[in-house]
């Protein structure tokens, strides 16, 4: 069993003064009970809830899968890939999901995971292929359980949870109340630990009435009005963000588009270029309501209503969270109603006078990364150095295993990349580029 010494030694590596009450009750019920229904809005730090009493719970002798994370996307499989590793336990844990290279995959089971973290759909592939043993896996968490089955999953996590011989630890999460949980999974006596949107009294519900102007003059007019904020701007259809975008673009309003139809790379590189600041606005499908990590949010504006009441409690509490404030906005025609969940939404009139302000960030793609032995502390060093930024220009690190993202202030980019580029970190020589 770990110390509190050693969980202040992690919370420290993440920047983390202390576990908040959600954190704490489920670290208990984990530790002491075999089944766990942990209902908590989006954007309170389930991650870290069940990862942090999960390392408890490993054998460090064992080279085999021994905890299983199913989640219902990329984005959020690699989210906690990342988490973990920052956590610095000293368990080796991968990420597989569709979209992702088999030849990845293959290479990272040949040498199994204590923690193995999937979308259901490749996980019961593997399983199917034997490339993944369960014989050794006794923790099985089903992180955004729901959400999984909403998007198809069913199936599959039916075939993986027969696979898997009578773990001894049963944990479910998902950011929506009073949700269904599915008889295939076969919780006996659960704890249940239940915690509301506490945000919600900090969130503002504002409503913009486009009469004189049409839906996407009106969206321009109040991405003007909030200047320098960061923000989502949330549409229901595809077609719809692929048409924002090309108004946008037309206005020369710099975005960044993440959705479900894009690539892979493509939709990480979206979420990097807006949690550095390259991008303060977002545009996104309700792929972007949950599960992604995002930072601090200044506003949410809804373009189009979501289809039902719980996508807009989810994209809502992408802002206002952990007791900060923040807005969301509605976009409404002047023919519609507001629908029945924000009815209470207080009217307002835009002006003409602002106008985005864009992203004084710009990222540097750079080959190399934690597989080559390279750290942030000498990724920080060679951009002091050899890139001559002063501390106060070196913006967020985000590193991978092949590679990583460096923000750097815009106007210091092309010079930055021209000191850079073929230079060495630990005798390996580096290739950088700006990220468009």
């Amino acid at each position: 069993m770990s110390t509190h010494k050693d969980q202040q030694a992690i919370l420290q590596k993440l920047g983390i003064k202390q576990l908040n009450r959600m954190q704490l009750e489920a670290h208990k019920a984990i530790s002491e009970k075999d089944e766990l229904v942990l209902i908590s809005p989006t954007g309170t730090g389930k991650t870290l809830a069940f990862l942090l009493p999960l390392i408890d719970l490993l054998d460090p002798s064992l080279e085999q899968v021994q905890a299983l994370i199913l989640v219902p996307s990329r984005e959020l499989a690699t989210q906690i890939e990342q988490v973990a590793r920052d956590m610095g336990s000293g368990y080796k844990i991968n990420a597989i999901y569709g979209g992702r290279a088999g030849y990845k995959d293959k290479n990272d089971l040949r040498h199994p995971p204590a923690i193995l973290v999937g979308t259901p759909g490749r996980v019961a592939d593997h399983m199917e292929r034997e490339n993944i043993s369960t014989e050794y896996i006794e923790v099985l968490i089903l992180d955004e359980f729901d959400k999984s089955l909403e998007t198809g999953f069913e199936t599959e996590m039916r075939a993986i949870i027969e696979n898997i011989d009578r773990p001894r630890k049963k944990i479910l999460t998902s950011a929506t109340q009073n949700v269904t949980i599915p008889d295939f999974v076969g919780l006996t006596d659960p704890v249940h630990l239940q915690f509301a949107a506490e945000q919600a009294s900090q969130l503002e519900l504002r409503a913009v009435v486009a009469d004189e102007v049409d839906k996407y003059g009106a969206l321009a007019l109040l991405l003007g009005e909030l200047g320098g904020g960061r923000g989502i701007v949330f549409c229901s259809l595809k077609d719809t963000l692929q048409e924002v975008s090309v108004f946008l673009h037309r206005k020369k309003i710099a975005h960044a588009c993440f959705y479900g139809g894009m690539d892979q790379l493509d939709r990480e590189h979206a979420l990097v270029q807006f949690r550095n600041g390259t991008h303060r606005i977002l545009l996104a499908s309700d792929l972007a309501a949950r599960g992604i990590d995002v930072p601090e949010l200044d506003y949410i504006i809804h373009f189009e209503f979501p289809f039902e009441e719980a996508l807009f409690t989810h994209r809502n509490g992408r802002t206002a969270r952990m007791n900060s404030n923040g807005a969301a906005y509605l976009i409404k025609p002047s023919n519609r109603d507001l629908p029945h969940y924000a009815r209470e939404a207080t009217i307002i009139s835009l002006s003409d006078t602002g106008a985005p302000v864009p992203g004084e960030w710009a990222t540097i793609y750079m080959l190399g990364g934690r597989r080559d032995k390279i750290s942030k502390g000498d990724i920080a060093g060679l951009f002091f150095k050899q890139g001559g930024l002063e501390k106060q220009e070196l913006g967020i690190i985000e590193l991978k295993q092949n590679y990583a993202y460096v923000a750097v202030p815009k106007h210091k980019a092309s010079q930055v990349i021209k000191a850079l580029d073929n230079q060495k970190i630990k005798k390996r020589k580096i290739r950088v580029s700006l990220l468009e």
